[in-house]
């Protein structure tokens, strides 16, 4: 007898450990959808199970939990935690209620709830715009525990989390401008035009990451500029009495002071950072990301075309086809890290989240924008090799054997799996994926990031797939999985998505709303937080909660259709059509943006040969014969005309 009271003991102590283990990493129930078809579909609390309880009978090689198994070493296999006897968890399962109890909460949502939350959000950018503008404002940015403005670390030159981003140049105010319109604010936008235009200047010994300048600042002045004096009036009579030009004066002359980062690279993929007075630092490092180095296309390209000068919109698009022409041979996989000088990769890591998310984003809007043929034969070209190396799972969302779709990061030479996390910005992926008008997969993928978001009311920065717990523990705010969420509703209208954008508006309001602002949330579990509310909450994440209704986008028709339906909005009534650049700044879809009005300025040279598909003849031409000037003599040619426009 007295083996049996060790044994049941034992047991007994096994399932308190595992209790406390659930505890610990906020292990809960699952749940899962059932597609009908890519527009309309309803839930099915049964069917997805991403982990099953015990061994399955048969497991299909395209299960992703396999594939890691696969992929590692035997001495790896035995030390793995996930062994047979594990129980495994769904990452899927937080409904606990039966299918009548999800019909009834998800598959209305009242229009006095819709305008409810319209409110809310409306509120939340209020209270951290009005304590910038009266605690912060002119530095870069708002601590909104402390109520206090933040701006560059000029005694800690080597803080890159912070002087990457904060130039000394009202960035908070700068990233909002269009956030004013879209809620309908035409005296605040117009006031804050006035302070960007009276107060703003570049000119400044700041150092800043090119990437970050141009989508927060440079993209933010361009969509400003536009919205200000699109003869459509989309927002009603906004003109501006005696405006001139002079957001875009202020955004050519932030462009000029980046083109720096073009200069000097063997590849012509661009520095990663840049001096505003001074050009390039002398310690930079010859080192970048793909996402930093490859998502400037948008920006530049659309001011190239406002002023009718290549020069911004030829060096993005060459650092594209470089970043392009070093893909893998046999994955068509990119890195996550390249020298700018030997076109060598130093990150091999191939995924979607950070150093690589905006680089597939903008090859998609750029074709959107331009109507370059050969931007959407690169996106499809990347968009297959994801589907080929980077999904794991059974091959559709919803049917079959094998773990539900996701996508993890592989060595971009071989596809094998590096590491099991993602991370927090690769909750773009599903908004993508419904441009590109593959619905199914992005509700799959968007599922998996909601259920993350629903364990911690928050998504956490890096999140371990295989022990189901947060790697990295802090969010900053981030748009993505919001703007995902309203992408989605878009393309099915399904009100489970307005639900969705609910539950995390008010698990901002819960969670991360202090004295004057909204912070960043240290830990995701116990809900501490940092001192800092990053200029994107306000020029994103407000937005897309604001908005309830986003565009879709379908490539798999020969005529593109772009709708906005949300009647609420003037952007949604306008006969125009829009787009959100990578920072949410709303550009129109205009016909004057695929015209090169520079093309009798700086005619294309047709070579005697053929040149391969993926280069352009006006790309082979070296930029001395294309320009009749170095590269650095356009530069200073810049900025002789700048001096002359101020």
């Amino acid at each position: 007898m007295q083996w049996r009271s060790i044994v049941v003991g034992l047991l007994v102590l096994r399932v308190l450990l595992n209790c406390a283990v659930w505890l610990v990493f906020g292990l809960g129930p699952s749940w899962g959808f059932d597609l009908i078809n890519p527009i309309k579909f309803t839930f099915n609390l049964h069917k997805i199970e991403l982990l099953q309880d015990g061994d399955r009978a048969t497991v299909k090689t395209n299960a992703w939990l396999q594939h890691m198994y696969d992929n590692r070493n035997p001495q790896a296999k035995t030390c793995s935690k996930n062994s047979g006897n594990s129980p495994k968890k769904s990452y899927l399962s937080f409904f606990q209620e039966g299918r009548d109890e999800y019909d009834r909460k998800y598959s209305s949502f009242p229009d006095a709830l819709k305008v409810k939350m319209k409110g809310m959000a409306r509120d939340m950018f209020y209270f951290g715009y009005d304590n910038y503008m009266k605690f912060a404002f002119p530095e870069d940015e708002l601590n909104p525990i402390v109520c206090e403005g933040r701006g560059p670390d000029v005694l800690n030159p080597s803080n890159i989390n912070i002087n990457d981003v904060l130039g000394n140049y009202s960035l908070t105010l700068i990233d909002a401008l269009d956030t004013l319109l879209v809620l309908g604010n035409v005296t605040e936008f117009h006031r804050a035009v006035k302070l960007v235009i009276d107060t703003v200047s570049f000119d400044k010994d700041s150092t800043v990451q090119v990437f970050e300048a141009n989508i927060r600042i440079l993209g933010s002045l361009i969509s400003a500029h536009i919205l200000l004096t699109d003869p459509r009036h989309p927002f009603g009579d906004i003109a501006l009495k005696d405006y001139d030009n002079e957001l875009l004066h202020l955004a050519h002359d932030l462009a000029i002071r980046l083109l720096p980062a073009f200069e000097n690279t063997s590849t012509g993929i661009p520095y990663p950072r840049v001096n505003l007075k001074r050009g390039i630092p002398p310690d930079s490092i010859n080192e970048t990301c793909t996402a930093g180095a490859g998502s400037l296309l948008v920006e530049f390209g659309i001011l190239s075309r406002l002023i009718g000068d290549s020069t911004f919109e030829w060096v993005a698009r060459r650092a594209v086809k470089a970043l392009w022409n070093l893909r893998s041979n046999e994955t068509g996989l990119l890195g996550n890290v390249v020298n700018i000088q030997t076109g060598q990769w130093v990150g091999k890591q191939s995924g979607l989240g950070a150093g690589m998310d905006s680089f597939y984003e903008y090859l998609l809007k750029s074709y959107i924008l331009f109507g370059e043929k050969e931007d959407y034969r690169m996106f499809s070209a990347a968009y297959e090799s994801i589907q080929s190396h980077l999904r794991r799972g059974r091959a559709a969302c919803n049917e079959g054997d094998g773990d539900p779709p996701l996508y993890v990061n592989v060595n971009m030479f071989n596809g094998q799996i590096m590491n099991t996390w993602i991370d927090s910005l690769q909750a773009f992926f599903p908004g993508l994926q419904v441009l590109n008008g593959d619905v199914e997969n992005a509700i799959c993928l968007h599922a998996f990031y909601y259920a993350i978001w629903k364990r911690f009311g928050a998504l956490p920065e890096r999140y371990n797939w295989q022990l189901q717990a947060p790697d990295i523990l802090f969010y900053p705010l981030r748009p993505e999985l919001v703007e995902s969420t309203y992408l989605l509703y878009q393309a099915t209208k399904n009100p489970f998505y307005l639900h969705v954008g609910m539950d995390i508006l008010e698990s901002l309001e819960k969670n991360t709303k202090v004295r004057c602002g909204y912070a960043t949330l240290h830990h995701v579990v116990d809900k501490s937080k940092e001192d800092r509310m990053e200029s994107f909450f306000l020029s994103e994440t407000c937005k897309y909660l604001y908005l309830p209704y986003f565009y879709l986008r379908n490539y798999k028709h020969s005529q593109p259709s772009l709708l906005l339906f949300d009647e609420d909005n003037p952007l949604h009534r306008s006969e125009s059509k829009y787009i959100f650049t990578t920072e949410g700044h709303v550009v129109p879809i205009d016909q004057r943006f695929r015209e090169k009005n520079w093309e009798d300025q700086f005619p294309c040279e047709e070579p005697n040969n053929e040149p391969p598909a993926n280069i352009s003849n006006c790309e082979r031409i070296p930029e001395e014969r294309r320009y009749g000037l170095p590269l650095k003599s356009i530069y200073m040619r810049q900025i002789d005309h700048m001096v002359g426009l101020f």
